[in-house]
């Protein structure tokens, strides 16, 4: 839990004073701004309660700045290079050549400068490109807020918000200012992310106290809280990072517990450091110990260090998910964070409502009947009234009873006197209106459960009577009997009110039943093969819904998921955890669910050691967003349900989800794809390396040499993120598992060694090579074998039926053609390359291609002994919680 009220106490103006120094008066410079006096606090901000200008307001926002936090992004190209140089394998580099220099050795500094520059130069393109596309794309999807600009009501950028604005609120917006509230109504606001309270707090106009906390500051309202319900107007008066949220923004983002895919980074990195400790400090003693030069020895064992080192691997997972997030927004979905592109394909599981997903989404009224059954104009009239003359949260019901044809009724002959809005206790909405004839009128609806509790009288063909238990249960026959037919069925009362002054919620009482209004949204077209397709890439998909079982049921049936297994709300509600852990297992359709057990069933479901996508769009769908491993939103969903989520989807269509998963799979297979082929190779070769230098009266490699061929071999690795991958891969969730990267690497890492030893064989016992022709041999050779390994692991089929991309093909035969030429050009001797007869050359040619159909050998081997071996680890691994960064 974050709390601050003893820090404000002892500064309570210090936000105060940035938030409105806008014509702030001297009497009151130690008064915060939640302690004024509407009156007095709009004049101190030199607005109005209608608003400001625009001319104004863009004057403002040039002295105020937008209204964002501080971007903790790539930032500027310098910034992004300058970071290259943190990295400690750079650091050792250019530690080693100011050694170098130190004792005379010129040349050889200037050749690890040079490498240790041009590396440094590779993953920066990479890096500052991704990061660049990444805003491009995050701007698809800017949040926008309703402001008053010259007294009329305005959809903007919330960035473009400043002090003095007005802001107009509803349910399911996320508050993008800190500012006192002008008028409310029913208001209620979930200030979880600043205070750790769960449930809402009313707010209200007025005053609190100079010394209130943020959670009893009830006329204020802050950054980056939702509105659950009810709506109001607030005066703006801290943007940006003059907020509460921004204060505390640094503090959130360290608690949040990093992803399973950066957790399994980590622990590779662990791995690989401990190997390269090892090593280090082996051969470098060893060295010593030989009586070899300390500074020959000690460049040697920090190449072989930065040699065994992924060092390109953050810039290849920058580029690799930029690039995957680039497709995924070709297709129609937006990335919000980097990290989901890799959950996304691990997820073998989604979490769906029904409306929109697996339905059209278009709803229309498909009928007005009375209580008897019978068609209404009069219930459909007052639906109008409800639908047409409420301002809270919008809805599709309501834009499809607004959209009906009101025959020969008319509308104008009423007027609006107040409302109640919807919430999701309630489940209800009312209207109260002034008829033609004085008459007030208070019109209610919403799920007939809830609407039938407000009533006490029923109103029939025969007048009103009261509403017993025969008339109930007529109407639930009615209810079910609709359900069943694929109808969405609300209920609607009304109350007939004398010279009624205010209405609230406990006017909804004694209430008369009037009847039902009817919806169709019919199953989307080709909705079933699409959730074919989920199937055949092994993700299940299990229905989420507030709707009545046996709506859902009739759905389910219509696109092919099985509509036996069903759960209520009813019966969650019964459950122990253990017991919902158990029962989730076995089910498929959740329904008459509210919005709090919409969280318990994901969380459940993640326990089970499923990884848990969930799809929603709504208020109620935020707290299952933020649990589920992967939560996805749609473009159209309301500001609180779009910010909890991880991906954005353009069109709310499984379709492009599907689409989406396949391109997580692909990046996240070629992500995997860098590891495999740097730890299969280069182990092998700095095994060998450190093996070699303790039997050789001189090192296998030089410092400098060591460096080169890193360097070379990296450059293909920068093509991986737009490698081909075979449809095979697509075919199931991805996993990440340490345990057969350590498998993969030591075995082909043995691999690697064996043809190294041969190597060594063929160049001490059958050429008699000296020291200079025994380093550009295995210059060669080592560089080849990389090559050819890049290209072997790269796909789990035999080598030569998967295509690689273009590029990374190019790229890996410039760099093998530079390894052949490059002891016969003229800056070899910089190296210590000497021309290769061709008899050696040949002899090289020959090892590599053994090697590399003994490599293939392997990779069946590696690959099906760990499937076989691993299976169920990897689901046990992903059941473990993937969190992301909530604002």
């Amino acid at each position: 839990m974050v709390t601050r009220a003893t820090d404000e106490a002892e500064r309570p103006n210090a936000m105060a004073n940035e938030g409105h120094s806008i014509g702030r008066s001297p009497d009151h410079a130690q008064s915060p701004y939640w302690s004024l006096g509407t009156d007095q606090l709009v004049a101190e901000l030199e607005t109005t309660t209608s608003g400001l200008s625009s001319v104004d307001a863009a004057v403002r926002l040039g002295k105020f700045g937008p209204n964002a936090l501080a971007s903790r992004s790539a930032g500027s190209a310098l910034a992004v290079f300058a970071r290259q140089f943190r990295s400690p394998l750079v650091l050792i580099l250019v530690f080693a050549a100011a050694v170098s220099m130190f004792v005379g050795e010129a040349r050889e500094a200037a050749i690890i400068g040079a490498i240790v520059l041009a590396s440094c130069v590779l993953s920066f393109t990479q890096e500052y490109g991704a990061s660049r596309a990444m805003e491009a794309l995050q701007q698809r999807v800017s949040r926008k807020a309703t402001v008053l600009r010259d007294s009329l009501e305005r959809m903007i950028n919330v960035e473009d918000i400043v002090p003095g604005d007005v802001v107009c609120l509803s349910a399911g917006n996320l508050i993008p200012v800190d500012g006192v509230i002008l008028e409310a109504r029913d208001f209620n606001v979930s200030e979880s992310v600043l205070t750790g309270e769960t449930f809402p707090v009313v707010k209200s106009a007025g005053r609190s106290a100079p010394e209130a906390g943020i959670a009893q500051r009830t006329n204020a309202v802050f950054t980056g809280t939702s509105v659950r319900s009810g709506t109001a107007k607030v005066l703006a008066v801290a943007t940006g990072a003059r907020t509460e949220f921004a204060l505390i923004a640094e503090a959130l983002e360290r608690r949040i517990p990093e992803t399973q895919f950066a957790r399994g980074i980590r622990m590779f990195g662990y791995l690989m450091t401990e190997i390269m400790l090892v090593i280090v400090i082996l051969v470098f003693f060893a060295n010593l110990l030989l009586h070899r030069p300390l500074i020959e020895s000690l460049l040697f064992s920090l190449a072989l260090a930065v040699g065994l080192t992924p060092e390109l691997l953050p810039a290849i997972i920058s580029v690799t998910l930029a690039r995957g997030a680039r497709m995924m927004a070709a297709s129609g979905v937006i990335v919000r964070r980097l990290d989901a592109i890799e959950n996304l394909g691990s997820m073998d599981l989604l979490c769906t409502d029904k409306t929109g997903t697996l339905t059209e989404g278009v709803i229309h009224l498909d009928g007005s009947f009375d209580v008897e059954g019978n068609a209404s104009k009069e219930v459909l009239l007052w639906a109008r009234l409800n639908a047409t003359l409420q301002t809270g949260l919008k809805n599709p019901l309501d834009e499809a009873i607004a959209n009906a044809q009101p025959g020969q009724d008319d509308l104008r002959g009423f007027t609006k006197l107040d409302e109640i809005p919807y919430d999701f206790v309630r489940k209800r909405l009312s209207v109260a209106v002034k008829g033609g004839k004085d008459e007030q009128i208070l019109i209610t609806k919403g799920a007939v459960q809830n609407v039938l509790d407000a009533c006490v009288f029923v109103r029939g063909s025969d007048g009103q009577k009261s509403l017993g238990a025969a008339e109930r249960q007529a109407i639930d026959e009615r209810f079910r009997r609709w359900s069943g037919q694929g109808y969405r069925v609300l209920g609607l009362a009304i109350r007939r009110y004398q010279d009624n002054v205010g209405f609230s919620r406990d006017d909804e009482t004694a209430m008369t039943f009037a009847g039902f209004l009817l919806f169709l949204d019919p199953p989307k077209e080709g909705v079933r093969e699409t959730l074919s397709a989920l199937a055949s890439r092994g993700i299940a998909v299990k229905v989420i819904s507030g709707d009545n079982r046996y709506v859902a049921a009739h759905l389910a049936e219509a696109v092919g998921l099985r509509s036996d297994r069903i759960m209520t709300g009813e019966d969650l509600s019964k459950m122990t955890k253990n017991g919902l852990l158990a029962g989730v297992r076995n089910t498929d359709l959740f329904v008459e669910i509210d919005p709090n057990q919409k969280e318990h069933i994901v969380e459940a479901l993640r326990r089970s050691g499923h990884v848990v996508g969930y799809l929603g769009d709504g208020i109620n769908d935020a707290p299952a967003l933020h649990e589920a491993d992967i939560g996805i939103s749609v473009d159209t969903a309301v500001d609180v349900a779009r910010e909890a989520a991880d991906i954005i989807l353009l069109k709310r269509d499984l379709g492009v989800l599907v689409r989406g998963v396949d391109d997580g799979r692909k990046t996240f297979a070629n992500t995997m794809k860098y590891i495999s082929i740097t730890t299969s190779a280069n182990f092998g070769n700095m095994i060998s390396m450190a093996a070699a230098s303790l039997y050789l009266p001189f090192l296998p490699l030089l410092a400098k040499q060591i460096l080169l061929n890193n360097f070379l071999s990296d450059i293909p690795a920068l093509a991986i993120a737009s490698d081909n991958v075979d449809a095979d891969q697509l075919r199931r969730p991805q996993h990440w598992d340490i345990r057969f990267v350590r498998r993969f690497m030591v075995s082909f890492g043995l691999v690697s060694s064996l043809f190294d030893f041969a190597t060594f064989a063929f160049l001490l016992v059958v050429v008699h090579a000296a020291a200079a022709e025994f380093q550009t041999a295995w210059f060669v050779e080592s560089l080849l074998t990389q090559l050819s390994i890049l290209l072997v692991v790269r796909t789990r089929k035999t080598f030569w039926l998967s295509r690689p991309s273009r590029l990374l093909a190019c790229l890996a035969l410039a760099v093998g053609i530079v390894a052949v030429t490059m002891p016969y050009m003229r800056f070899a001797a910089w190296f210590g390359f000497v021309p290769l007869p061709l008899s050696v050359l040949a002899g090289l040619l020959s090892i590599s291609a053994a090697y590399v159909l003994v490599s293939e050998l392997t990779k069946g081997w590696v690959f099906e002994h760990g499937s076989r071996a691993h299976r169920p680890t990897a689901r046990l691994l992903q059941s473990r919680k993937v969190l992301r960064s909530k604002q």
